[in-house]
């Protein structure tokens, strides 16, 4: 139901499952295994596994910090985007491996909710994507010390208003790991 046309594929998204992003995060072992499960999914069902690699003063690019954990192993074939800013597409050339995969329907999964995950999903839905939040395969660290909610509370409430997003053409959608499909039929 995508606005983009002739993009009836999927694709499953990683987004900055990184050491140093995801060090401290809330259920980050339950939240790991759950993407692990769904790259395995996605690669039996010849679906693109697309990986989003954030860098910063924080994460330098090479260091160990900003390499992805070690129990997710990206593969040579899969497109993996380096990004700067929060939205996987800003700056970037994700826009043309989606493309060049017919993807008009994203599964997304990663870190930080309330930050690279949030800008993406909105950054994909306002340029026609249909969206999918898999919202027991995303985390975020405790900032409650600067005032915000804590971690379950931030995760609980993007699930929710994510499952309520509308605009013409796009259907967004929150679903657990065990209830992704990548099949066409099963996008509304």
């Amino acid at each position: 139901m995508t606005t983009l046309p002739d993009r009836t594929s999927a694709a499953l998204m990683v987004i900055d499952v990184q050491n140093g992003v995801v060090s401290g995060t809330h259920n980050r072992d339950e939240v790991i295994a759950n993407i692990a499960t769904l790259i395995e999914k996605a690669r039996a069902e010849d679906v693109p596994v697309v990986w989003v690699q954030h860098s910063s003063d924080e994460l330098v690019r090479g260091s160990e910090n900003w390499q992805y954990v070690s129990e997710l192993a990206r593969r040579d074939s899969e497109p993996l985007i380096h990004k700067r800013h929060g939205d996987s597409f800003e700056g970037t050339d994700l826009e043309a491996v989606l493309a060049e995969h017919r993807v008009g329907r994203l599964i997304v999964t990663g870190a930080q909710s309330d930050a690279c995950v949030r800008s993406t999903i909105h950054g994909a839905f306002v340029r026609g994507y249909d969206v999918t939040l898999v919202g027991d395969a995303h985390t975020t660290e405790d900032l409650s010390q600067w005032g915000a909610p804590a971690p379950e509370q931030v995760i609980a409430h993007t699930n929710l208003y994510w499952r309520w997003q509308t605009a013409p053409g796009r259907v967004a959608r929150t679903v657990d790991t065990g209830e992704v499909t990548f099949a066409a039929a099963d996008a509304t």
